[in-house]
């Protein structure tokens, strides 16, 4: 086969064909095909970017940094906000420059970017831009992050409710393909009715990547025909009194917003029935968990055909447009509405229906069935199984089939095998190796702590006495209402620098001015953890961050570091004390009997990102390390409650449980060496000694190519790990593989809180032509192969779930990798064999193999995290993945990092395949 010629930069530069690409990427391109999309039209216009990151769009900021070259190329200028609601305002500021003279550019299209908190945050500002207009050749898209299983949130949360307040249409894509058309129609509809638009992005497109068409015909903007603007127009002008603003959006604008709808037809008919009788309307992911239910259920167009089924897909879920909705109506006898969360479509639809005609009274199911019970609960989220057993429900009045009843036995024998399944070990989120949570959020006897967000909201499930939270800016406030009712004196809130930079500063200012009796530990760890390390949206320094508490009344200020000697004198204000982090506990202490509030600035840079500066060679990396002498090791396990860390690993021995320093992961905090401890020892200088195969890049011979799977139907890989171990690596590499052959290919990654050691799962789907794919996530049942990079997440009910005796394989990595249960707990057992058992019994006879990758790995390549690449080689050359290997080595280079230890891995796991004895 011959490999396309593909670049990095094809996802940005590439203006016909296919391109892979991220969700996060997707909307990047977006503002860049917009300018060229202008240019032909003979528009000179440019692109103002402004939000702030939170998952799902947690790494969008990023990606707009890493693009700037091209986003420069197209006059598109982003500008990261100092919090959601500043970073909409000035959005609406772009939309004001042609009112006056001097303006540069034709007009300029505005995307605003925030997670769902950031939705409603920044209500009071949508409604009034909204009200305001855009401008005629500029127009905004609010493009909002639902995270609806709550992966890494307070609560699960739906954004559509907040834009129907500020009267926005919302688009709702329903893929990566989806955002790049619905994105460009959604500046146009914008542009021609002068609302903002919402755009929502849920987890499943931010954090997949497919194979998608860049062509700019596939968007082809009609102006309706049908509907007369005002003389004035629509768009954005001053002066602009409220009551005219509201009249012509209530008039005029929602009614644009529909007609725009129905001249592009943007809300579609995708499968009908001569002799209909069931209709599915559907928005969003929930279409695409549709398309997979009927796939499941052996329902294809003809077949739709011949039983009756109609499916319409919704574009524009608010607000609905009624033409099209009621063409639909008619002939059926029900309709069932699949859509996520509270239900929008479904109140819209029977208020299109009600009072229409007499003949066409279709009932209407969604949330609930005709007899008020749950049948699509607003809770949680929809699957394609559960959607599945729905429709096979709805339609068994009038018809059934071999495949349908197959399908819901196997739906139901896999929930009653699953409920049967102990959980034997889980992994929970923990603060990283090194990390400053781990000493900074300890607390003295006798007190208790509030937490903050981000990743100080670990802390709420950890052995720190730390309870309760709020949102993002209100940290510590809670307690001004709870301490005139409470005979507890005082209490610590925990606030990151980032919040405290967006937001959080106001809530120290509420707590001065009740007089409120708080000490707020403040960390400053350099980096914004959670989303991945970015920096700071401004400059903020230890000694400006003690003049502003000082400049605040905040009546006593110490500071606490792992490098106190670093400040010279007199950078602080008058009565700041600088003290060593061994010093935390007294000094939290002494600022408990401080009346009013003190601060506390804990500084000491995120763990993950002085890794990250190491290896770039941004910081130095301190020439030293420690190791445990497991001779005289007792296993006490005071190291790890003195560190709280995972790089504190357990070692047994014929003597019992000792414990080691994982080399691989140790970010040389030394926090585990503060106990009374003989047994540990601390090597400077020296350096760890690498492996022959990357000393001498061991050469090795070429091997025969197995015989791979057929793609006859799509393919299914389940890769289950921990975060940060490269996970999500594997899963772009075959991604891109994939790509490279022409093939179609879909890549989910469920990451959540992942990178702080959880569960992280990837779901590759690989078929023969890009339109078999009905989305990136595999169905219940549907994985071919389960590449297993963590034993504990492989034994996960999750992806067991994923899992079918009668055709699903594993290659699973046996080495054993504590939860983070083990910080707190020294004789914390680890069931590898019964976990096993729990994957031999979910996958064909003889179809699980396992091998300790990170142990060949470390031994081999030096380097831990090469054990999954080394897994894939396994599994490669045992015939379980239908890529070529010359398209994984090509998306190996492609990938830049570690190449040539990712291609040594990749070949040495075939070898192993071949050979285990010789490796």
């Amino acid at each position: 086969m011959v490999l396309a010629s593909v670049g990095l930069d094809d996802k940005y530069t590439l203006e016909q064909g296919r391109i892979y690409l991220s969700g996060i990427q997707a909307l990047v391109r977006l503002p860049i095909m917009q300018r060229a999309l202008d240019r032909r039209a003979g528009l000179n216009t440019a692109g103002f970017i402004s939000g702030y990151r939170g998952s799902p769009l947690g790494g969008l900021d990023q990606a707009l940094w890493d693009a700037q070259p091209f986003l420069g190329r197209a006059h598109v200028r982003f500008q990261p906000g100092l919090n959601e609601d500043l970073a909409a305002t000035a959005v609406w500021g772009s939309q004001q420059v042609g009112l006056w003279p001097g303006a540069k550019y034709d007009g300029v299209f505005g995307l605003w970017y925030g997670k769902a908190p950031g939705v409603d945050r920044s209500g009071d500002v949508f409604k009034h831009a909204n009200a305001a207009g855009t401008a005629r050749y500029g127009g905004v898209l609010a493009v909002a992050g639902d995270d609806h299983l709550c992966k890494s949130s307070t609560l699960p949360s739906q954004s559509e409710y907040a834009f129907m307040d500020a009267q926005m249409p919302v688009l709702n894509p329903a893929g990566i393909q989806d955002v790049l058309d619905l994105g460009l129609y959604g500046w146009a509809l914008s542009r021609y009715s002068g609302c903002w638009v919402g755009f929502k992005i849920v987890s499943d497109t931010a954090d997949s990547s497919a194979s998608v068409l860049a062509d700019p015909e596939r968007v082809q903007i009609r102006l309706p025909e049908d509907f007369e603007l005002p003389p004035d127009g629509l768009n954005i002008r001053w002066p602009d009194k409220p009551l005219a603003q509201e009249e012509r959006l209530h008039r005029y604008k929602l009614s644009a917003a529909l007609a725009f709808v129905r001249a592009n037809r943007l809300d579609r008919l995708v499968l009908d029935s001569p002799s209909p009788r069931l209709g599915i309307v559907t928005t969003g992911k929930s279409y695409l968990d549709v398309r997979q239910a009927l796939e499941d259920l052996g329902i294809d167009e003809r077949e739709a055909a011949r039983i009756g089924l109609r499916l319409y897909k919704v574009a524009m879920s608010w607000p609905l447009e009624p033409e099209g909705i009621r063409r639909f109506a008619e002939g059926l006898e029900e309709i069932l509405v699949v859509e996520e969360k509270r239900g929008l479509i479904e109140s819209q639809l029977k208020e299109q229906l009600y009072g229409w005609r007499s003949d066409v009274r279709p009932r209407v199911l969604g949330k609930r069935d005709e007899l008020g019970e749950w049948l699509l609960p607003s809770a949680g989220e929809l699957t394609p199984a559960g959607i599945a057993r729905v429709i096979a429900d709805r339609i068994g009045r009038f018809y059934t089939s071999t495949a349908i009843r197959r399908r819901l036995q196997f739906l139901e024998q896999k929930e009653n095998a699953l409920a049967a399944t102990p959980v034997l070990s889980e992994r929970v989120p923990h603060f990283c190796s090194g990390c400053p949570h781990n000493t900074s959020t300890r607390v003295p006897e006798g007190s208790r702590a509030a937490a903050g967000i981000g990743c100080h909201y670990m802390a709420t499930w950890m052995d720190r006495r730390t309870e309760t939270f709020t949102h993002m800016g209100g940290e510590g406030v809670p307690w001004i209402g709870q301490a005139p009712f409470t005979e507890t004196r005082h209490i610590f809130a925990n606030l990151g620098d980032g919040t405290y930079f967006h937001s959080g500063l106001l809530a120290i200012r509420a707590a001065v001015a009740a007089g409120a009796n708080i000490t707020y530990k403040i960390l400053y760890n350099d980096a914004v953890a959670m989303t991945g390390g970015q920096p700071l949206d401004g400059k903020l320094s230890v000694p400006q961050l003690a003049r502003q508490l000082a400049a605040e009344n905040v009546a006593r200020i110490a500071v606490v570091s792992d490098e106190p000697d670093k400040y010279p004198d007199g950078v602080f204000p008058a009565g700041v004390t600088v003290h060593h982090r061994r010093e935390l506990d007294a000094v939290q202490r002494e600022l408990r009997e401080v009346a009013g509030v003190s601060a506390l600035i804990y500084d000491q840079t995120c763990a993950a990102e002085k890794r990250r500066r190491r290896k770039r060679g941004l910081l130095a990396d301190p020439p030293k390390r420690a190791f445990i002498n497991t001779r005289v090791c007792e296993g006490c396990g005071d190291c790890n409650v003195k560190s709280n860390c995972l790089s504190v690993v357990p070692v047994e021995t014929e003597f019992g449980r000792k414990r080691a320093i994982d080399q691989s992961q140790c970010n040389k905090d030394f926090s585990c060496v503060d106990g009374f401890c003989p047994s540990f020892v601390t090597v400077h200088g020296g350096e760890l000694r690498k492996p022959a195969a990357i000393a001498g890049n061991v050469s090795l011979p070429p091997l025969p190519e197995p015989a791979r799977p057929a793609l006859e139907a799509p393919y299914g890989i389940v890769i289950a790990g921990v975060g940060g171990t490269g996970v999500v690596t594997i899963g772009a590499l075959l991604g891109m593989a994939a790509h490279l052959e022409g093939r179609g290919v879909a890549v989910l990654d469920m990451t959540g809180l992942a990178q702080k050691y959880g569960a992280v799962t990837s779901h590759v789907r690989i078929a023969a032509r890009p339109e078999a794919l009905n989305g990136p996530r595999i169905p219940a049942g549907q994985a071919d192969l389960l590449l297993g990079c963590d034993l504990v997440v492989a034994a996960g009910r999750d992806t067991l779930a994923k899992l079918d005796p009668a055709r699903s394989s594993a290659v699973v990595n046996i080495h054993r990798v504590m939860p983070s249960g083990f910080a707190r707990d020294p004789d914390l057992p680890f069931p590898a064999e019964g976990m096993a058992a729990q994957i031999r019994q979910a996958v064909v006879a003889d179809g699980a193999h396992f091998l300790d990758a990170t142990r060949l790995a470390e031994r081999l390549l030096g380097d831990a995290i090469m054990a999954n690449l080394f897994m894939v080689g396994f599994a490669y050359q045992k015939g379980l993945i239908p890529i070529s290997s010359a398209a994984i080595l090509r998306a190996i280079e492609l990938n830049g990092t570690a190449v040539e230890r990712n291609r040594q891995a990749f070949l040495w796991g075939r070898h192993a395949a071949r050979d285990p004895a010789a490796v």
